[in-house]
């Protein structure tokens, strides 16, 4: 946590107590609620699951996105379960153990892929996590790889909240090419979780009750001229255009076209007066424009 917020006259604080006195100190006029516990076992599973379903800014009201922003999979694995059970939208997130890479993911219960979908390896092979940590040697630390996916986060948090752009359901970061991958995940028909398939059903109702309407937008037809790569030369003048114009035309290799044509300079307005020489000077010239 030092990485991002934690403060040096922070120490001994709980992480959860720790981010709280950072981000009031920031904006004091947000509500924060501070609870520092495991929400992997029975007891604070339930109360983390109370909190989603009634803990909203108005009383007993859900609230309107939970983010995850956990560190190991047996936590997201609980966030997951909770959210499947109530129908409840979120978000997860996570940086490689590496930290080179992370990703975002919005998860809506029956409509994409849950975590338990496609779970990592670990995981879906029931791996215990403690077991792969090697003895003095922690995971590594990149703040800048995290502050990005945090950033992610976060705007893809207020594009939901606020309704404005594209939504990402999946993008991924790659700190060593400047990579983005995003995509769309379905989920997965034959998921462990069964919240999950049963959120799946209810989706399929909704979205059958609600079918969308599809827009087909006309399409003007392109015209080809017959050759090997099928393309045509177009001038913005039309021949009529073209032969009307004053001036010689020259020959031009076929398919190329003039936008347009110099004019013959002999050529002679009617208006026009002719232009004789004189002899005499400036200062004459002048004084008959004087008088006249």
């Amino acid at each position: 946590m030092n990485r991002l917020f934690f403060q040096p006259h922070q120490a001994g604080l709980s992480k959860v107590k720790a981010a709280e006195h950072t981000l009031r100190s920031i904006n004091p006029d947000v509500q924060f609620e501070v609870h520092n516990y495991n929400i992997t076992t029975v007891d604070n599973f339930q109360h983390f699951m109370d909190r989603i379903s009634i803990g909203g800014l108005e009383d007993g009201k859900p609230v309107d996105l939970v983010l995850s922003c956990v560190d190991n999979f047996e936590a997201r694995m609980a966030i997951n379960t909770a959210c499947n059970e109530l129908g409840q939208t979120w978000m997860e997130s996570g940086v490689s153990e590496n930290a080179v890479s992370g990703h975002i993911q919005l998860i809506i219960p029956g409509e994409s892929a849950c975590f338990a979908c496609a779970p990592p390896l670990v995981v879906a092979a029931n791996i215990d996590e403690k077991t792969l940590k090697r003895e003095g040697v922690c995971a590594a630390s990149l703040p800048t790889t995290m502050g990005v996916v945090a950033g992610l986060l976060v705007q893809n948090v207020l594009k939901y909240l606020l309704n404005f752009g594209s939504v990402s359901f999946y993008l991924g970061y790659n700190a060593m090419q400047d990579f983005f991958p995003t995509m769309v995940m379905k989920p997965n028909p034959q998921c462990d979780d069964r919240n999950c398939r049963k959120q799946q059903e209810e989706y399929k109702k909704k979205a059958a009750a609600n079918p969308k309407e599809d827009i087909f937008e006309e399409e003007e037809e392109v015209v080809h001229e017959e050759n090997d790569w099928g393309i045509e030369l177009v001038s913005e003048v039309s021949e009529e255009e073209l032969k009307a114009a004053s001036g010689p035309t020259p020959d031009l290799p076929e398919g190329i076209m003039l936008a347009y044509t110099i004019p013959d300079k002999e050529e002679k307005s009617i208006d026009e007066a002719p232009v004789t020489e004189t002899e005499e000077s400036l200062e004459e010239l002048m004084a008959k424009m004087k008088s006249i």
